[in-house]
């Protein structure tokens, strides 16, 4: 007989339903606060970098999601769903979406193509709109990715309709 087997399982109804298997590690929620800034501070760099060199928005926005990521593996999915919100996600989105087409609108109202930046007359515009472009593009993944870890960390119910 295994360790598994004999180990006995205190409320099964809870295992099922994802409940009870948080394990809360004082080694993992330090290191989690220790290295989430730096996380966060990568990301956005990666984002800004991108116009330069490699990484860029999509990069980035992966790695600020992830933050979230690590956050909900560290203090709890739950918990960190209460302290994040719900409308954090979709505003994230949101606001990248309407960036994006701020500035590539922004260039076309001046009489300018669709991100031409040059028409905004301002001193190394095409490198600032690139970068903004960049940070644009990283709210919408950092959002998508923490939108996602909720959506499946939530689960299906075995009706088939979703948890989240």
């Amino acid at each position: 007989m295994s360790d598994a087997e004999e180990t006995p399982v205190e409320d099964e109804g809870a295992v099922e339903n994802g409940e009870g298997l948080y394990v809360e590690s004082p080694i993992i929620m330090t290191t989690v606060r220790v290295i989430t800034p730096f996380v966060f501070t990568l990301g956005l760099f990666v984002m800004f970098h991108g116009a330069d060199s490699s990484g860029g928005g999509f990069q980035g926005g992966v790695i600020v999601g992830t933050v979230v990521l690590m956050l909900g593996i560290a203090f709890g999915i739950e918990t960190t769903r209460d302290w994040v919100g719900p409308r954090l996600a979709v505003a994230l989105v949101g606001l990248g979406v309407l960036a994006f087409l701020v500035i590539g609108l922004g260039s076309v109202a001046l009489g300018g193509d669709f991100l031409e930046y040059e028409v905004y007359g301002i001193y190394h515009a095409t490198k600032y709109g690139i970068e903004l472009v960049e940070l644009a593009i990283g709210l919408v993944v950092s959002g998508i990715v923490t939108g996602l870890f909720f959506v499946i960390a939530a689960g299906v119910a075995d009706d088939g309709s979703d948890l989240a």
